[in-house]
Parts: structure tokens; sequence; C-alpha cells
């Protein structure tokens, strides 16, 4: 070994976790370098390595839809989504609908129908509606419920959510 090269356990060595991948996720429209274990979920590369928390881990089963995402314009259960097959994708979480400023209109009927009571499942509600607006989903509000089913709100503002959401139907 050079006299000038650090030892190998030497804090000085550069230090490459075992087993980590590389990976570029496009989110909200921004690259991101990430290097994660294969196993890493997108809703935790996305909570735990881009810091973006509006995505909610709620059941972590894929049952509750607090963590849902649009990836290719399409929702999805970021719970149950290796971070690593999403690699060239586009990914859209909450904080890439609207901000404070200038609110997607299915985050503002969320706010003009009180389509939220604790708020903890309001982006995951917001993301599957914004998605269904796009499905070929019938128009009334039976077929709303049955397009939300699989996100659960356990305050259960239901009425007011299928409320926001056919208000942004009808005026598209």
């Amino acid at each position: 070994m050079a006299a000038d090269a650090p030892c190998p356990l030497s804090p000085d060595a550069p230090q490459e976790a075992p087993g980590l991948v590389s990976t570029k996720l496009l989110i909200n429209g921004a690259p991101h370098d990430l290097a994660l274990d294969p196993r890493t979920t997108l809703l935790d590369a996305l909570r735990d390595h881009v810091r973006l928390t509006g995505t909610k881990k709620g059941c972590d089963h894929g049952q509750c839809g607090a963590c849902t995402v649009h990836v290719n314009g399409r929702r999805v259960n970021a719970c149950l989504a290796l971070a690593i097959a999403h690699e060239g994708d586009a990914i859209t979480t909450i904080e890439g609908l609207g901000g404070p400023d200038c609110l997607h209109p299915m985050q503002q009927a969320f706010v003009e129908h009180d389509g939220y009571q604790c708020g903890y499942c309001t982006s995951g509600q917001i993301m599957s509606a914004v998605a269904l607006l796009e499905e070929p989903w019938g128009p009334d509000d039976a077929e709303v419920r049955e397009a939300m089913s699989g996100n659960i709100c356990r305050c259960g503002a239901y009425g007011n959510i299928v409320a926001a959401i056919q208000d942004v139907r009808r005026k598209a």
C-alpha cells in the first residue's frame, strides 16, 4: 500500500455502504440522484431521502391510500412500489401539484368543501382525486365513491371529499 493512501479503517477513507444501488428519480419535474437499498419503497425514498413529507405513511400495506402519488399520471400506492423500479418515470407528489400561493383546483375544492378533518389522509385523497379526473368513471357520486374506495379517511369526511371532487369535475 502506498504511503499516501488512506488506511481502509481510517476515518478519512471513503465510506461506501455495501448493497446500495444508484438510481435517478424524476420527482415533481426535478431529477434526484439517490443511493438506495434496493428494498427501499418509493414512499421511504420520498420521505426519508428526498425529504418530501407531504406523502404520508399510513398502514404501510397498501390499504389506506395515504401514500398515493402519481407515476406517469397514474395513481400508485408508494408504500407498495420499490423506488428503483421507477427510475425514468415521472413521479408527482402533493408538493408537485400546487403550493399555498397557487393551489391546484382539487386542493382549492378540498378547502372550499372542507374535504379534510385531521388532514392526515388529505394528500393521498387529493392525489387519488386528481387521477380520477383522467380515469373513465361515471358522473354520479356512487362512481366517485367507488373510484376513491382505496383511500380511507378515519375522520369520515367522505361526503365533503365527494363534493369537492364533483365540484372540480363540473368546472372542468
